[in-house]
């Protein structure tokens, strides 16, 4: 590093950095670069066991967080019920959250009625899916599911009686059921549903959580819990592996949102490392110059 270089880092207004980053953040966004990353164990093992489900088996969709955890499990639940859409599995929504109903609502939206409510076979609620909305109680209501669900539940959000459709046929509990996910935004969450589900009556389940709440969770894997897939990180794992499995259409930047939000963390933390690196280098030639002047 010369001397005259090495003058001018050592003068840098700090301000050029703060533009670096805001265009590493920004470019990607404006660009639409996403990112796709190498599965994990624990969110390839959830993967292929969605895979491998016969049409028709049936999964518990479990939405237990609120708006202020979305950005990192929305793309979580998203991903998840697509792929069992993608399977023809029924699935059957609830919340433990009273805030979890309008998530519940945005992932139908998005995915059951905008991109299978069409075509020769379309996912039609009550034959395919069931909302069964917010159950109060936390894990007493987990222990209601597990022992009847008509005692939690005698109709879906509209109003209409479980008996009277056709996805609730041989359906008493939800140890019918062959799969829960849980999308975990922390209490009542991932951990109830371990205790009081998963664990006691054997029932398959796998977790969508927040990083935060990973580390309390990755003791339960691989034993109590099938799959476990972790914040945004998880998201993009899971949404990769469906476009390399269903490239049409998810190959599309578009239906990756995960994949969208980890294009800017990953140039940022690029930028981020390559200014450690620079600033290290100039800490060492400031020494060495001061060493040999005296």
């Amino acid at each position: 590093m010369t001397s005259s270089l090495l003058d001018r880092l050592n003068r840098l207004d700090r301000r050029w950095i703060f533009l670096a980053m805001a265009l590493a953040v920004a470019a990607p966004i404006l660009l639409q670069i996403g990112s796709d990353e190498t599965p994990s164990p624990p969110t390839q093992r959830l993967f292929d066991r969605i895979e491998k489900m016969p049409e028709g088996s049936r999964v518990l969709m479990a939405v237990d967080f609120d708006p202020n955890s979305s950005a990192e499990l929305s793309p979580i639940a998203l991903a998840l019920t697509r792929h069992c859409c993608l399977r023809r599995l029924k699935i059957y929504f609830v919340t433990l959250w009273g805030t979890g109903l309008p998530m519940i609502d945005s992932i139908i939206k998005t995915v059951v009625q905008s991109e299978f409510g069409d075509g020769a076979r379309p996912y039609k609620e009550g034959d395919d899916y069931v909302n069964l909305g917010f159950l109060a109680g936390e894990a007493i209501a987990i222990n209601q599911l597990t022992s009847d669900i008509r005692k939690a539940r005698s109709q879906d959000v509209r109003g209409i009686s479980l008996d009277s459709l056709p996805a609730m046929e041989g359906v008493t509990s939800v140890k019918d059921l062959q799969l829960i996910i849980n999308a975990s935004g922390g209490f009542p969450g991932a951990k109830e549903w371990v205790q009081y589900a998963g664990t006691p009556y054997g029932i398959p389940l796998a977790v969508g959580c927040t990083g935060v709440q990973s580390t309390q969770l990755f003791p339960y894997y691989p034993d109590q819990l099938v799959g476990l897939v972790t914040g945004i990180r998880g998201a993009t794992e899971y949404e990769t592996m469906l476009a390399a499995k269903y490239p049409k259409p998810y190959a599309e930047i578009s239906k990756r949102p995960a994949s969208l939000r980890g294009g800017p963390q990953r140039w940022a933390h690029r930028l981020m490392i390559a200014l450690i690196v620079l600033g290290n280098g100039i800490h060492v030639a400031n020494r060495y110059r001061r060493t040999s002047h005296s």
